[in-house]
């Protein structure tokens, strides 16, 4: 029996041609299941493939399926800030496109988002190249390092929210640091999160490129403008503080 939920399906792809089909299908039978009503939204962030036409083709025989298209490569930020502005329903759900997340484990978590904000999944077993799981290693290190991070696994793409839970964010980031950006910063909202443990499987198909000097280089980037941002942010609250003004506090 489904239960009244109705969701949002974030899909972020770039290049996901041998994967956005599965992606695609996969999402929409969990959904069919678990919710009285869904839609699944593919932002396409200006693939040169054929990731588009496929959507497209899909939306076709499913009106559910909705493409969401950038004319050119903005960023995994920017795709995620161009799927929640487009989710309309009362929750949202991100993962990526590329199958690497066993999605019947949903099922675990929508009991949870009736009594939460946020439920975030952590990779029991992560099926990344040695490689990537070194840098992710030491980016959790880092970020937590500099910020209060009310989760384990910052950048595992496999969260459900509330959709009220965005308009209480001011995000910033574009690129590779939404994820700890949207994670900081809930933990600064004081919304309620709860962790549970998800599957990991190896990509079968497409190319990952969260390891890329480039991309590596541009989360470092938005990271020490973000500490800059929230440390003034925290300077601004203590002078209101000081001079008797009145501003709603925030959480940390």
């Amino acid at each position: 029996m489904r239960e009244e939920y109705r969701l949002s399906i974030v899909l972020p792809a770039f290049n996901e041609e041998g994967n956005i089909v599965k992606a695609i299908e996969v999402a929409t039978r969990v959904a069919d299941r678990l919710c009285v009503d869904h839609e699944v939204i593919v932002v396409d962030d200006g693939s040169s493939d054929a990731t588009a036409a496929l959507v497209t083709e899909r939306s076709l025989l499913d009106p559910r399926v909705r493409l969401v298209r950038h004319p050119r490569n903005l960023g995994y930020g920017e795709a995620l800030h161009s799927g929640f502005r487009a989710a309309r329903m009362d929750l949202v759900f991100f993962t990526d496109a590329d199958n690497q997340f066993d999605l019947d484990e949903l099922e675990r978590f929508l009991p949870w988002i009736e009594r939460v904000d946020v439920v975030a999944g952590y990779r029991v077993n992560r099926q990344d190249p040695r490689h990537r799981r070194l840098i992710a290693k030491a980016w959790n290190y880092l970020v937590r390092a500099l910020f209060y991070v009310p989760v384990r696994d910052i950048d595992c793409a496999f969260k459900l929210f509330r959709r009220e839970v965005f308009h209480r964010l001011d995000l910033e980031s574009f690129g590779p640091m939404v994820n700890t950006e949207l994670m900081v910063k809930i933990g600064r909202s004081g919304a309620s999160v709860v962790e549970l443990g998800v599957t990991h499987y190896p990509r079968t198909a497409g190319k990952a490129r969260g390891a890329h000097p480039r991309v590596v280089f541009h989360a470092l980037y938005e990271l020490a403008r973000m500490y800059r941002r929230l440390e003034q942010h925290g300077v601004e609250q203590a002078d209101d503080v000081d001079t008797g003004a009145r501003k709603p506090a925030t959480t940390a």
